[in-house]
């Protein structure tokens, strides 16, 4: 049962028996939480018109943030990256404005870098969410034993299924998308376990080969790469296949990912090619190659239909065209600028150094650029995960 509100939306204020009346974030008129509401960028704006009705409505009819966003917009005035506006929310043009800027950061931006180091052992997991950064050897909440899954909890305690006399093929990649954790296994199976029964629900034939990339789309399909170099995609719920794709070279994809905002498809192989196919022709958009050596690592932003990051074995940080797959930027680390204490160790900040198109990579010392495992891409910033125990966030300008 919900409590009473006011037409805006808003809920009342409560009297504290004293007869005074308690002041709070909802206690704010329109003209004001416009005043700070001025102070946001257009990323957390877009936040904020989620948060209730009453919010919503200030940000999408305020002429005051309305001239907000056209003075921001101004920067971009001759930029065709920068969207027209039209008659969709303020939200949504100030979303696009934000993944705009993100590009352009991507592609011309000064860059900064923070690296320490997080664990034990060579890390080869990572993920962004809600400014927090996960880090672990395989998935940390959910991740892979060998031939079993463990749950981690907050507070350290573990669980592992199935049972012993249970146990499947060895697993060499796993996602999650709950309440099902998907398996690519040796054996060139997908298993999927419900993670409220524990129970292996269906088994999936999807190569005759080891299984070793998942992706999965909230449209229930599944995608994976094996190590013979083809890519199946394969529905979640009905096990039908829907496709396979074959990239022209054909040494073992290493990494996936997929564009639901593009329809598009990316993957990275072991020689070092990066592939694009668009999911609506069931075709090759392009391929190219981007390293000398293996790709362990793609990803973009949400929402992002214009660049992809990759990552591999040389260690260089590199900026795709997502419609092309041309070259945008390339990145190392460069001398350290200063260190700092934190509870994980030591912080070390360092900047970023772009390189030339015509780069010489084996001149690079081999500290300024170890393997890259794993990569997540937020709001202007990279983060990587390293074999030598490093963790490092490249923060673009």
């Amino acid at each position: 049962m919900t409590g009473p509100s006011l037409a805006d939306g808003r809920p009342p204020t409560r009297k504290r028996s004293g007869g005074e009346r308690t002041t709070s974030i909802n206690s704010l008129d329109h003209d004001i939480l416009c005043v700070v509401f001025s102070f946001l960028g257009p990323f957390d704006l877009a936040h904020c018109s989620s948060v209730c009705k009453f919010w919503n409505k200030i940000v999408n009819k305020s002429k005051l943030l309305q001239d907000l966003y056209h003075r921001q917009r101004g920067s971009y005035a001759h930029s065709s990256d920068m969207p027209a506006l039209s008659q969709k929310p303020l939200r949504y043009h100030m979303r696009e404005w934000a993944i705009a800027h993100h590009q352009s950061s991507l592609r011309v931006g000064h860059v900064e870098v923070d690296q320490w180091k997080g664990h034990s052992i060579g890390v080869n997991q990572c993920r962004m969410k809600m400014s927090s950064i996960l880090t672990g050897v395989g998935d940390k909440i959910v991740g892979l034993i060998g031939t079993r899954i463990g749950i981690w909890r907050r507070g350290g305690q573990r669980s592992i299924f199935p049972s012993r006399e249970g146990t499947f093929p060895k697993g060499l990649c796993l996602r999650y998308l709950d309440p099902e954790a998907v398996v690519g296994c040796e054996d060139g199976t997908v298993r999927v376990f419900d993670m409220y029964s524990r129970k292996c629900s269906r088994i999936i034939r999807m190569h005759s080969a080891p299984v070793t990339c998942l992706s999965l789309s909230g449209e229930q399909l599944i995608f994976s790469g094996s190590s013979l170099g083809s890519i199946t995609i394969s529905g979640l719920s009905s096990d039908e296949r829907v496709a396979t794709l074959r990239p022209n070279d054909r040494i073992g994809i290493k990494t996936l990912c997929f564009n639901p905002c593009s329809n598009l498809v990316f993957a990275g192989c072991a020689s070092g090619y990066a592939s694009c196919w668009d999911l609506r022709k069931m075709g090759v958009l392009w391929e190219r190659r981007v390293s000398p050596n293996v790709l362990y690592s793609l990803g973009h932003m949400q929402y992002d239909t214009s660049t992809i990051v990759v990552g591999g074995i040389d260690g260089v940080l590199r900026v795709l065209d997502q419609s092309t797959g041309e070259l945008v930027s390339s990145y190392v680390m460069d001398q350290p600028v200063s260190s700092a204490s934190s509870s994980s160790g030591g912080i070390e900040k360092r900047n970023g150094r772009r390189l030339s198109e015509d780069a010489r990579i084996d001149n690079i010392p081999r500290a300024a650029r170890p393997p890259i495992m794993c990569l997540a891409v937020g709001m202007k910033k990279v983060v990587t995960t390293h074999n030598g125990k490093q963790i490092r966030l490249w923060k673009f300008h």
